[in-house]
């Protein structure tokens, strides 16, 4: 059974806005590039899929835009080719590689979980708390910046039951960012 990884960007006061923290740089782009390679799918909610897909879709065109640096280049085309499931029940279709999940969230996703590989990805906010509150969440990965917020939407908020976590890995990042991961206790 794959293990479903829960991986996001937190602010110290919890806040999981994709603006409230830090801007990216290079060495948190390697970090996210690495972790999206060892996951065989990605996992997102409608609002994260279309955020991700509007950022980091290769245009049509063919080369990547000229807002984008060299070094996040390889984190979108990482990205860029993962095989997606989208969890929504307003998406009438999807594409870049993805395909809608349907029906009831926690038999589809233990279905996605027991097909053969290293693991799925999931990010976002609404999503991962409902899994969350199913039990179906192996890793919670999080880069937690050395950044107050003070508003925004907060990590996990509305869990139904306390998870006790335990350390399994812990990386400190140059920007003070420090990369940790937990397991279920």
């Amino acid at each position: 059974m794959r293990p479903l990884r829960y991986s996001i960007n937190v602010t110290l006061d919890g806040c999981c806005h994709h603006e409230a923290g830090l801007p990216p740089d290079e060495e948190s782009m390697r970090y996210w590039t690495d972790q999206m390679g060892r996951a065989d799918a990605l996992l997102f909610g409608r609002v994260t899929y279309e955020m991700m897909e509007s950022a980091w879709r290769r245009p049509a065109a063919g080369p990547w835009p000229d807002w984008m640096d060299e070094w996040e280049i390889p984190f979108a085309e990482t990205i860029d080719r993962a095989e997606k499931h989208v969890v929504s029940s307003t998406l009438s279709r999807v594409d870049w590689n993805a395909e809608l999940v349907r029906g009831d969230l926690g038999d589809a996703v233990r279905r996605l979980k027991e097909e053969p590989g290293e693991g799925l990805f999931v990010g976002g906010v609404t999503l991962p708390l409902a899994l969350a509150d199913l039990g179906l969440i192996d890793e919670y990965e999080f880069l937690v910046q050395p950044v107050l917020a003070g508003h925004g939407p907060t990590l996990l908020a509305g869990l139904r039951e306390r998870i006790q976590l335990e350390l399994v890995d812990r990386r400190e990042l140059g920007s003070g960012t420090v990369a940790v991961r937990y397991r279920p206790a």
